[in-house]
């Protein structure tokens, strides 16, 4: 029987595959190893395939994709409800068979190499300012037990250091001051790396036009910019700018019923990375804001707000602004934004 539809659980060497026909018929159900995807797909008719978008989803979408098939990725929550009972790879793959085919299903856009190669590097650079802080933690630690401190901050950093390096240190042992020497040396090797990181990064973000256009948005610059561009791919996934708002987490979480409207915190879906990032230069936008209470919609929100919750709110603006240019063209004009002023 002709195989239609097919769902494939990926793993590192064990791939489980279930098919079925018109009718939905099971017709298939194999196991396979990993030198022998390439090989089973190759000798099917053409024909949908759904996998779980997870570890190595993208380049085995890539791969069954250039041998004719149509594939589609499938984010991991939305399979699970399609479970029937157990957990095994048979039936993951049965789940995902029948979750590929719902019409009103979501799925992952299947990114290129170039989008990955650039998610590479900002998740290397995220890594390694992540040890960074906390071997830096660690050294405030120590020598805080000695009676040595320093203020936060980069500066603190560097005054620690300089303190570390003095040749009398009073009250810092000797042993301790060889183990924290040893620290100070790995900063310093991670701050290097994590430049030579931002600095591929930036050469990226220059070559590339619609990063370019999203640094011109206040609060994102060409870190923010470049994963962005390299997460989201194609913009006409997303059917408004709002549908992109709370695809990355930034809108309220709904807990209605009832007909009765209830609203909490922002969601947290999607990419905590890309929330991060905006979160964070609207965090920037509000400490360097000149602008008095009531003047803007900004400030009259930190007015009436805690400052956190403006800064959500700003990075869900920024994150329209983002659909908005990637989906028309054009780079930010703040008047456009600006609200417009009552009619006399």
């Amino acid at each position: 029987m002709k195989v239609i539809t097919i769902g494939l659980d990926i793993a590192k060497r064990v791939f489980q595959a279930h098919g079925v026909d018109a009718a939905g018929r099971a017709v298939v159900r194999r196991k396979l190893g990993r030198s022998e995807v390439r090989d089973f797909f190759r000798a099917l008719p053409p024909c949908l395939v759904g996998i779980e978008a997870c570890g190595t989803a993208h380049h085995w979408a890539r791969e069954i994709r250039a041998l004719g098939h149509e594939v589609r990725l499938i984010p991991a929550a939305y399979v699970k409800p399609y479970v029937k009972r157990g957990k095994t790879d048979a039936a993951d793959a049965e789940a995902i068979c029948e979750a590929v085919t719902r019409p009103t299903m979501r799925f992952v856009p299947i990114k290129t190499p170039e989008q990955q190669a650039v998610l590479v590097l900002h998740r290397t650079r995220d890594l390694l300012v992540r040890q960074r802080t906390m071997l830096v933690n660690a050294v405030r630690g120590h020598m805080a037990e000695f009676g040595i401190v320093a203020r936060q901050g980069v500066g603190g950093v560097s005054e620690l250091l300089a303190a570390l390096r003095a040749e009398d240190v009073a009250g810092l042992p000797p042993l301790a001051k060889q183990a924290l020497l040893g620290l100070a040396g790995e900063i310093e090797a991670l701050e290097c790396r994590a430049e030579e990181i931002e600095a591929a990064i930036l050469a990226w973000h220059k070559g590339n036009e619609a990063s370019r256009r999203l640094a011109t948005v206040p609060g994102i610059g060409p870190i923010t910019a470049s994963a962005l561009v390299a997460t989201v791919g194609e913009v006409s996934n997303f059917a408004s700018a709002r549908h992109f708002a709370a695809w990355i987490g930034l809108v309220p979480k709904q807990n209605s019923s009832g007909g009765k409207l209830r609203q909490g915190g922002i969601s947290k879906a999607g990419d905590r990375y890309l929330r991060r990032l905006l979160v964070l230069g609207a965090s920037t936008v509000i400490r360097h804001s000149h602008t008095k209470a009531g003047e803007g919609w900004l400030a009259s929100l930190i007015a009436r707000r805690p400052t956190m919750v403006a800064a959500v709110a700003q990075a869900n603006k920024a994150a329209r602004i983002v659909w908005a240019l990637l989906a028309r063209g054009g780079t930010y004009d703040p008047q456009r934004s600006a609200p417009r002023p009552a009619a006399a």
